[in-house]
């Protein structure tokens, strides 16, 4: 007899018609979550404060309600410690904002809190969200749940600890170079990062700006799909948003799938190339497979200085005022482009361009482009940073991301799913892309692989 599933392992659409039926207490459910997050965040480390009063408080409100208040009525989620929520400190995994109390919810914080979400704190990030693994001054690291002497993968790894131990169904992230992807993948999960703008960021200093975007982990399609419903939608002062378009068109027969280990350009280990070759051959029972890549010569080049250029102009005052509090990483990434010309730049939007593009004309005769959603396996904590791929050097710091911040570089809406893995393998996701406002075909094929290829989240055995 299969055991009846405790609380903590429905997902965040059963919760929500639980609670809506009345078969749950949003009070129940809140008290449930507090309960796991006490039990394994002194082994885990997903957060950097939890609200347990103000959950308490919110579910009192849902359960007094005399009808729902939205399509998260009651259901807890997690909030990325770099988005501000109003009340709740907000650190961005940094000591110089230890004491930080934001006034304002960030809009999507907003969204989902008036959808009936409750908010149960907040996750770990690195400092500012730089960094290979899930640590700053104040938390960490953030262990996998699937071996904790492991990284959870940076740098919405808080957030994937957080839904793949049961401790919230549902949490946000942020992805600015695979920062929901790669956690997604190390930790069993899955992950949408969707549509430049089609989550607005209207308080984003660069309103055109599109490397980074609102994203959500869960341990399934449905829930991903639930989280964008609530939170999608433009606003007049994100400039992006009023410019997403649905491309809404159902699946038409079987889909064509591109793939490809590396975009023809990523240092992808071979491990990784193993698993992702047995993910293209399960692959092939639904859906067309053939290889193949856009051209993305010169991606790396383009996107280090593009990324470089972004984050000495958001960070490069606090690196002149207060850079003895800063950790070693975020130096690196500011001074990166203290030296960045104008002509440079621009040469590295033309390129940007060109790949762009590229991806189009490949959707011309692919309805999905697939790739691994992390280029190596997860590695110990210890390890601050990765410099090299099956002995190979890399350049910088940040080139093992190639494989996911290359998406990120085109705003092309990406879905990651884990793969079904033997006994004593760990987590393995791959990165399913779709082209730009096509959210709805990309979450339909994402739950047939799911439901027919079993490419979905398994629980870790949990101490």
């Amino acid at each position: 007899m299969t055991p009846k599933p405790s609380i903590c392992d429905l997902t965040a659409a059963n919760l929500a018609h639980a609670i809506a039926k009345g078969d749950l207490s949003s009070c129940e459910v809140v008290e449930a979550h507090l309960g796991r997050i006490e039990e394994q965040e002194p082994h885990l480390t997903a957060f950097v404060t939890v609200d347990a009063e103000g959950a308490r408080r919110a579910a009192q409100i849902c359960d007094a309600a005399p009808a729902p208040i939205g399509p998260l009525h009651g259901v807890p989620v997690a909030i990325k410690d770099l988005t501000d929520t109003a009340g709740l400190a907000t650190t961005y995994g940094s000591v110089l904002f230890r004491d930080h109390v934001p006034a304002e919810d960030d809009l999507v914080v907003a969204r989902l809190r008036r959808a009936g979400a409750i908010i149960l704190g907040k996750t770990n990030t690195p400092e500012f969200g730089f960094g290979a693994v899930c640590t700053n001054r104040l938390r960490g690291p953030t262990r996998n749940p699937f071996d904790p002497a492991l990284t959870s993968g940076g740098s919405s790894g808080g957030s994937a600890v957080a839904v793949a131990a049961g401790m919230v169904p549902l949490a946000h992230g942020t992805d600015f170079g695979g920062s929901v992807r790669t956690p997604a993948s190390f930790c069993d999960v899955a992950s949408i990062r969707p549509t430049p703008g089609r989550i607005p960021s209207p308080r984003r200093p660069l309103g055109w700006d599109m490397l980074a975007s609102h994203g959500f982990l869960a341990r399934g399609v449905d829930d991903l799909e639930l989280a964008l419903s609530v939170c999608a939608g433009p606003d007049a002062y994100d400039p992006l948003s009023a410019g997403v378009v649905n491309d809404d068109r159902p699946l038409a027969g079987r889909p064509r799938i591109a793939v490809t280990p590396d975009f023809g350009v990523a240092r992808v280990a071979r491990d990784v190339r193993a698993r992702f070759g047995g993910a293209c051959k399960a692959l092939a029972r639904v859906a067309d497979v053939a290889e193949a890549s856009p051209d993305c010569g010169g991606a790396i080049e383009t996107f280090r200085a593009l990324r470089a250029a972004h984050i000495a102009s958001s960070y490069g005052e606090l690196l002149r005022t207060r850079r003895a509090e800063l950790t070693p990483t975020v130096i690196w990434n500011i001074e990166a482009g203290a030296n960045l010309s104008a002509e440079g730049y621009l040469h590295a939007e033309r390129r940007r361009t060109a790949i762009y593009r590229s991806f189009r004309a490949l959707f011309g005769r692919a309805d999905f482009l697939v790739a691994p959603a992390a280029s190596v396996f997860p590695w110990p904590n210890e390890i601050s940073d990765v410099m090299s791929i099956d002995g190979m050097q890399l350049e910088t710091p940040i080139d093992y991301l190639a494989v996911t911040f290359i998406v990120s570089l085109v705003g092309f809406p990406v879905l990651t799913l884990p793969v079904l893995r033997g006994v004593n393998e760990l987590p393995f996701g791959i990165q399913i892309i779709a082209p730009p406002g096509s959210e709805a075909r990309l979450l339909a094929f994402g739950r047939i692989l799911e439901n027919e290829l079993g490419f979905s989240h398994r629980r870790p055995k949990l101490p």
